[in-house]
C-alpha cells in the first residue's frame, strides 16, 4: 500500500518520556544501544523458543509455544525468551536492537516487509484478523445506553476529567488504527473525517495528530483492562479478540469503520483514513487505513528457525485456527502469504499468496 511506514525509528526514549502525553502516541521508539538482545540461554543447552510479537497475542502464542515443546523433547520456551509488546517496538527488537528471535509477528501486516525484509525476514504468513470495538466503563453515567450507533456522540459528550485512552501509534499499530476509526466514523455519520477525530486530536486529518490533553491518555493497549478498571480511562478503542479475552463490555462499529474487512469495497473505505508520523531521520510519512490482519515469519537469523517454523505450522493447523477462535479472532484459512517463493516448504501447504488488493509488496 502506497505510504506505509518507514522502516527507521528514531531512538530517542529520553526525550520523548517528555512528550507522552502531548503527541498523540507517535513517540518514536529505538533500543538504547546496538547490542543484539534475544533469549537467554538455557542451563541445559537445549534450543530454545524465543517470541516477539504484538501484545495482543502475549496470551494465545504461550499455548501455541506450549504445543511446540510438547512435540520438541528437550526443546524449551521460557517466558523470559518471549517479548509481547506493541507490534513497532516487538519488530524493533530485531530490525534496530539485532535481536535474534525464531518466531516475530505483528498486527499490522505491512510490518514485516518493510521493516525486516530484506535482511531479516523474506516471507510472512497472515493468519488471523479481528475488528475493532470500544470498550468501555459501564459504571460512567455518561456512557449509559451507548450502543453501536450513538457511541461517538457519547464519547463527544464526556464531562471533564474522564478520558479516552488511545496506543501510542510508533509502537503499537493500534496507536493510527484508533485515528483511523475516528475519521472513518466522522466519514461515515458526518461526511468529514474530522468531525469526530477533531475533538481528540488537533492538526488536520491525515496530517500529523497531536492529542488533547483535556481528553486523551496515552496508554498501552495491553494494560487496557486496568486502566478501565481502575478509571485511568473510560473508553478505548481496541481490539474485539482483547475485549473479549478479557471480559470487557465493549460497542461494535460499523463494517465500514472497524476495519475488521478483506472485501475491495471496504478496502477503499478504509484508505481514505490516513495520519502522519515522523521517521528516523525526522521525515513525515503518511499511514493509510488497511485491514487488521496478524501476520507472523520465521526471522533469517532464527537461532532456531526449525523450531520456528514448527511453531507458524502449529499455528496454521486446525488445532491452531481452533485455538484464535477461542481466543476471540477470526483465524485467516488457508493463511494468506507474502514471499512466497521463500515460504518454508512444510508451510506451503496451509497458505495461499495474498490477494493483490491487500497493498503486499510484489
Amino acid at each position: 500500500m502506497v505510504g506505509r511506514l518507514h522502516p527507521l525509528w528514531a531512538v530517542a526514549i529520553a526525550i520523548l518520556c517528555l512528550t507522552a502525553g502531548l503527541l498523540g502516541g507517535y513517540l518514536l521508539r529505538g533500543s538504547q544501544d546496538g547490542s543484539p538482545i534475544g533469549p537467554p540461554s538455557p542451563n541445559s543447552g537445549s534450543p530454545v523458543l524465543s517470541i516477539t510479537a504484538a501484545g495482543t497475542l502475549g496470551t494465545t502464542f504461550p499455548v501455541v509455544a506450549g504445543r511446540v515443546v510438547n512435540e520438541s523433547p528437550g526443546a524449551q520456551a521460557p517466558t523470559a525468551a518471549q517479548t509481547y509488546e506493541g507490534s513497532l517496538a516487538a519488530l524493533d527488537q530485531i530490525s534496530e536492537a539485532h535481536g535474534l528471535y525464531d518466531v516475530a509477528a505483528a498486527a499490522d501486516y505491512h510490518l514485516i516487509p518493510e521493516l525486516l525484509s530484506p535482511r531479516y525476514a523474506t516471507w510472512e504468513a497472515l493468519f488471523a484478523s479481528t475488528p475493532e470495538v470500544l470498550a468501555y466503563d459501564p459504571s460512567v453515567p455518561a456512557l449509559a445506553g451507548i450502543n453501536s450507533t450513538n457511541w461517538a456522540g457519547k464519547l463527544l459528550a464526556l464531562p471533564a476529567g474522564e478520558y479516552v485512552g488511545f496506543a501510542n501509534a510508533s509502537s503499537d499499530p493500534n496507536g493510527y488504527n484508533e485515528i483511523f476509526v475516528l475519521e472513518l466514523e466522522g466519514i461515515l455519520v458526518e461526511g468529514s473525517s474530522g468531525a469526530v477525530y477533531g475533538h481528540f486530536f488537533s492538526g488536520p486529518p491525515g496530517g500529523f495528530a497531536q492529542a488533547d490533553p483535556g481528553t486523551v491518555r496515552i496508554e498501552p493497549e495491553t494494560e487496557v483492562a486496568t486502566l478501565l478498571s481502575e478509571h485511568v480511562v473510560v473508553a478505548y478503542i481496541t481490539y474485539r479478540s482483547y475485549a473479549l479475552e478479557h471480559h470487557l463490555d465493549f460497542v461494535n462499529f460499523d463494517p465500514r469503520v472497524n476495519l475488521g474487512g478483506f472485501n475491495s469495497s471496504l478496502l477503499t473505505i478504509y484508505a481514505e483514513a490516513s495520519t502522519t508520523i515522523e521517521n528516523a531521520s525526522g521525515a513525515s510519512v503518511v499511514v493509510h487505513g488497511a485491514p487488521v490482519a496478524f501476520a507472523i515469519t520465521v526471522p533469517t537469523n532464527a537461532p532456531n528457525a526449525t523450531l520456528g517454523e514448527l511453531f507458524v505450522e502449529t499455528l496454521l493447523s486446525p488445532a491452531g485456527a481452533a485455538l484464535l477462535s477461542q481466543m476471540g479472532f477470526d483465524p485467516i484459512v488457508p493463511a494468506y502469504g507474502w514471499g512466497s517463493a521463500a515460504l518454508p516448504a512444510t508451510l506451503q501447504p496451509e497458505v495461499v499468496p495474498a490477494p493483490s488488493s491487500l497493498g503486499l509488496p510484489g
